[in-house]
């Protein structure tokens, strides 16, 4: 065959060769994709982690859950920022709660400080599961000092991302070889023992760890990469971090102020900043190079942080100013700030960032606040003392606990 040399013939052939190429490159990446698709995805960009698995009811429980009465009729399904709270159930029980607190998949904890010695397991529909004692024999743990039984006194906790285990902080421990309990108005750790944390198995429901940490801890955190769990110790004025896979505090680092308390990581882990309840700030620690540095002063007696789904907002409920303050993540400038019921607690929020709640302590009500507009949309009256709130996630409930011994449940999935 003769072949034409003539120089548009050959620019001509060169053109369509080069086509031809670009056709079976893109091929090969096509069938690369469809044959091993989560690798090539993977390479390129980051995979978020599933969502953890919703855990089946249980076969058996203590007490049935009681039955829902909406107190007023509800209407259409809507997202947070655009429903309305209805209170649905009261659950009573062998429980004094001091703090409930919801995982992403399906378990609620009760911590009942020592007036009932326990944590109450209950599942979302409101049935307690499982009474869980806290007495443990410290021996079997290899602690050595405290022979026989020693009780605690559940105060806090916090899941870890994939609900498998509840990291549970007491108030005080109770046996041969602690001192007395210390007190909220301690100025420092003296005559106070240390306490510990315990970890509970959130299948069996039992306490498969303890972990020594401060006098008096208080709040608790798990990092979303589940590798450290923070504690706030009130009387040793400093903050613990736990490392999850050795079972034991890695680093203590000192809080600059009285009584530190609420804890809010960011979600890249790095930061965490922690409520100094005794003064009207609030700090930030890095968590890789322990610095504390001060980073907003909201109003007296900051408790409860929250960070926002995107990081970039902090939220502080200021006890003593009756107010929550909405403040920037990185700078710590104040934005907006609401004013809401006397002593507000603990808080909670949606998990798409669209509502937070608040207990408040001194007037028996929980608020609810609008986060696009900081409006404080809806109050609603609750049991005595309210002092810990949740957002059960899988039933979309706000659960308010009160020190009486009863939590009050609302539904927050529909208009009215």
């Amino acid at each position: 065959m003769k072949i034409n040399n003539d120089p548009v013939y050959v620019k001509r052939r060169r053109v369509a060769l080069a086509v031809l190429i670009v056709v079976l490159i893109v091929l090969v990446v096509c069938i690369g994709r469809l044959v091993g698709g989560d690798e090539t995805a993977s390479a390129g960009t980051p995979q978020q982690a599933a969502a953890p698995a919703k855990r089946a009811a249980p076969a058996k429980v203590e007490k049935a859950a009681p039955a829902v009465k909406p107190a007023q009729k509800q209407g259409k399904e809507a997202a947070p920022a655009d429903s309305s709270m209805v209170r649905i159930q009261r659950l009573t029980g062998a429980m004094t709660p001091k703090s409930v607190v919801a995982s992403p998949t399906g378990h609620v904890f009760a911590q009942n400080m020592m007036y009932s010695h326990s944590v109450t397991a209950l599942t979302p529909d409101g049935a307690i599961e499982k009474t869980i004692s806290d007495a443990v024999k410290l021996s079997d743990f290899g602690v050595k000092g405290h022979p026989g039984t020693s009780k605690g006194a559940p105060v806090e906790m916090a899941f870890s991302p994939d609900g498998k285990t509840a990291w549970v902080s007491n108030y005080a421990m109770y046996g041969e070889g602690f001192s007395p309990e210390g007190a909220d108005a301690c100025t420092g750790p003296e005559g106070i023992s240390d306490s510990y944390l315990y970890k509970i198995d959130t299948d069996s429901l039992e306490i498969k760890d303890v972990v020594r940490v401060g006098a008096v801890p208080k709040y608790v955190a798990a990092t979303h990469d589940g590798s450290k769990v923070l504690v706030t110790n009130w009387c040793s004025m400093d903050l613990d971090i736990v490392d999850t896979a050795k079972g034991e505090v890695v680093t203590t680092i000192p809080i600059d102020g009285k009584h530190p308390r609420g804890i809010a990581i960011t979600p890249d882990d790095k930061v965490a900043f922690v409520a100094v309840m005794g003064s009207d700030k609030t700090v930030r620690v890095d968590l890789e190079s322990g610095k504390v540095s001060d980073f907003a002063a909201t109003g007296d007696g900051p408790r409860h942080l929250l960070v926002s789904p995107d990081g970039s907002k902090l939220y502080i409920s200021n006890n003593g100013a009756g107010t929550v303050s909405e403040v920037d993540a990185t700078t710590g400038k104040t934005l907006r700030e609401v004013q809401v019921g006397s002593e507000p607690r603990s808080m909670a929020i949606s998990p798409d960032g669209g509502a937070i709640y608040v207990g408040n302590y001194g007037s028996s009500t929980v608020s609810k606040i609008r986060t696009k507009d900081f409006e404080v949309v809806q109050t609603e009256k609750t049991d005595a003392l309210p002092i810990g709130i949740t957002y059960e996630p899988t039933k979309k409930r706000v659960w308010v606990a009160s020190y009486g011994g009863s939590i009050i449940v609302f539904d927050d999935s529909r208009t009215v």
